[in-house]
């Protein structure tokens, strides 16, 4: 969870005297005025968005626009069984740049993993972007296994989207193994993914 944190965390750091950018958060009290004022440390203008989909539907979304570190500005994502969720950034330097949010779309990159679907772990995943790691989480909701995709930024620094889980991560197709697990429900972690962002 430190990844969501750090992400939009950044967003709405402290006003100073540096870069104005656009300001805006539709779900939450983030932004006071339609502008901000970056701090020193804060680079660049961002503009992100946060999706979530439920078998190819997209039941869940959350625009952000704020001043945030350049290290940051990198696109993420990790899929499921019949979930996907999404983080796009942009970010750019100039006061007020950072007009737009970013699409959302995800194109099929020919990774391939194994995901639960019941008790069956040997379900295929065709994962999107630049989700070009296959993942498995332990002892999740209800003592759940969950197996997936995963992008590169999640796998690097083991930057587990599921509170509590032994998260790993592999490369090559279908490396995730395909012992027997059952799914969990990703909407019964948005709650606390969102509390965690906003903490």
């Amino acid at each position: 969870m430190f990844l969501f944190s750090l992400v939009l965390g950044l967003l709405f750091l402290p006003e100073a005297d540096t870069l104005k950018c656009e300001c805006e958060s539709r779900t939450y009290e983030s932004c006071s005025e339609k502008t901000t004022e970056c701090s020193s440390q804060n680079d660049r203008c961002s503009a992100a968005i946060s999706v979530m989909f439920e078998d190819g539907t997209k039941v869940y979304e959350v625009n952000f626009k704020g001043c945030a570190m350049h290290e940051v500005c990198v696109d993420y994502s990790f899929s499921y069984g019949a979930y996907r969720f999404v983080e796009k950034i942009t970010c750019c330097n100039g006061d007020l740049c950072n007009t737009e949010v970013p699409d959302y779309k995800l194109t099929p990159n020919g990774k391939k993993c194994f995901t639960c679907e019941k008790e069956n772990c040997m379900k295929t995943l065709n994962c999107e972007g630049n989700e070009n790691y296959c993942f498995t989480a332990t002892k999740c909701v209800e003592n759940q296994t969950l197996k997936g995709c995963a992008s590169k930024l999640i796998c690097s620094y083991q930057l587990n989207p599921f509170p509590g889980a032994n998260f790993s991560c592999c490369q090559g197709d279908y490396c995730n193994s395909a012992s027997s697990a059952s799914p969990a429900l990703l909407l019964l972690l948005v709650p606390l993914l969102i509390s965690t962002l906003f903490s």
